[in-house]
């Protein structure tokens, strides 16, 4: 493979035809079902898809006998099916490697800066800002064009799958029944190739090794049917905080953030603490100082390592949501009859995040304080993902692409997020091995305001994956 050209080949792509698809993209509002239940009435997933589809049709003419499908099961959000024939020797062609993303967005966050939106692309120094661009529109641009470019300078490769979902930042709870009806075109992929998640810095290639699994839900306190005079009451019924506050305090430490329940805690694998300690080398500082910090606020450690540890193997509890609380200037004195709390609880990779779950559960429903009424509604659990070991050649290859686009040696890291496909694809095809990569680096802020994606780096990474895909054809066997 000529390397300069390839380079060049997808910059020029990036820059003439997919950074003006992606400031159309982020101009659709195509939040998933989650926060938009009336999605199919309202037509953005489907916009969203149209669009993708009508720059996707001219990229798939150039691969003889390529296909492309919008594939839609009843009641369901679509998917972008694509099929691309391989090398035709009987050894690569009969291979596949699947590449993954998703359309789907989140919903639209207050805070953003002046001049800058959800709905509204802005480009400022090589960043396009606005939803839903790094994650994870970029995806079925970016495979699309590997793809082309391995064709245009005839790199032989393997079968490629590509499949764009539409409902990842709702758990992705329409796929599995699209991986059951797709199962015999997907095939039994030897490699996943994955575009949406993050990276350390821009400086190189980041592989993600691991996902956090996840539970969560709505903890509700009862106290009284109605509010009451705060002066009247208060002393003698109790109040619903700190009812609530005290159940919190049943699964998590609150001077140290430790999560009690001994199912959400697991021996930290020793190779990723090695890759914890290698990543916290490469990222420095930044790995704490890109956060937008309030005041005086800092993190529980300076140790960088176990910082990486902190956001990838160990549990951590958020409070992302109440009800019953009025704005402070709506406040009156009244001993409010509930308060509801919404938690998220990520959890490390391999903990069963269903036993996770129950124990949430039980801790907060047994024996209630002051016999308050206590209900806890899950939101459901997934359980994480940890990466197989990686084969010689596909580190090998890893750490080729990287030098090759970035300049620099790859870096490999654990990821704080979570992608429901990849753990799927996991316990289905065990055997197959996983690039999972992606383009939210620092400030990048997906799912937040002031949300980006890098273009250099998206075009880097496009590069690195068409490096890859022509590694994997030639591997040992």
């Amino acid at each position: 493979m000529d390397i300069a050209a390839l380079n060049s080949f997808t910059a020029d792509i990036w820059r003439d035809e997919i950074t003006p698809a992606l400031v159309d993209y982020i101009r659709i509002p195509a939040k998933s079902p989650h926060f938009d239940p009336d999605w199919a009435a309202n037509g953005h997933i489907d916009a969203a898809v149209e669009h993708m589809v009508g720059w996707a049709r001219g990229k798939v003419a150039e691969l003889p006998g390529a296909t492309l499908e919008v594939v839609r099961l009843e009641g369901r959000t679509p998917v972008i099916f694509i099929e691309s024939p391989g090398e035709p020797s009987s050894e690569i062609g009969a291979d596949t490697v699947l590449l993954y993303g998703h359309l789907d967005k989140q919903p639209e966050m207050t805070g953003w800066s002046q001049g800058l939106g959800p709905w509204e692309p802005v480009i400022r120094s090589d960043r396009l800002y606005g939803r839903g661009g790094a994650d994870d529109g970029y995806a079925i641009y970016a495979s699309l064009t590997a793809l082309v470019a391995l064709q245009r300078q005839g790199v032989k490769r393997a079968r490629c799958v590509v499949l764009i979902e539409a409902c990842e930042e709702s758990g992705s709870f329409d796929l599995p029944f699209y991986v059951e009806h797709l199962k015999d075109r997907i095939g039994a992929p030897s490699l996943v190739i994955c575009l949406d998640s993050g990276c350390g810095n821009y400086d190189q290639l980041w592989l993600t090794t691991s996902l956090r699994g996840m539970t969560g839900g709505r903890l509700t306190v009862e106290v009284l049917t109605e509010g009451v005079h705060s002066g009247d009451a208060s002393g003698v019924v109790p109040d619903s905080f700190r009812i609530a506050r005290a159940l919190l305090s049943r699964v998590e430490d609150a001077a140290t953030g430790e999560v009690l329940p001994k199912v959400c805690t697991v021996e930290i694998p020793a190779d990723r603490v090695r890759q914890a300690k290698v990543a916290a080398q490469a990222l420095g500082e930044e790995a704490w100082r890109k956060f937008p910090f309030a005041g005086d606020t800092h993190p529980p450690t300076g140790e960088i390592a176990e910082l990486v540890l902190n956001r990838t193997w160990r549990p951590q509890l958020t409070v992302i949501g109440a009800d019953g609380l009025p704005k402070p200037s709506d406040a009156g004195n009244v001993l409010r009859p509930s308060t509801t709390l919404a938690l998220s609880l990520r959890l490390p990779p391999t903990a069963d995040a269903h036993a996770a779950e129950k124990a949430f559960e039980q801790a907060f429903t047994a024996d209630p304080p002051q016999g308050a009424k206590v209900t806890y509604q899950s939101a459901g659990a997934a359980t994480g993902w940890n990466a197989p070991p990686l084969a010689p050649w596909l580190e090998a290859a890893v750490q080729k692409a990287s030098k090759a686009t970035f300049g620099r040696d790859a870096a490999l890291m654990g990821e704080g997020g979570s992608i429901p496909f990849i753990g799927m694809l996991g316990e289905t095809f065990p055997d197959a091995q996983f690039v999972i990569t992606g383009v939210l680096g620092p400030h990048s802020n997906a799912h937040g305001p002031n949300e980006f994606i890098d273009l250099p780096t998206g075009q880097k990474v496009t590069a690195a994956a068409a490096i890859i895909l022509a590694d994997h054809a030639e591997r040992p066997r």
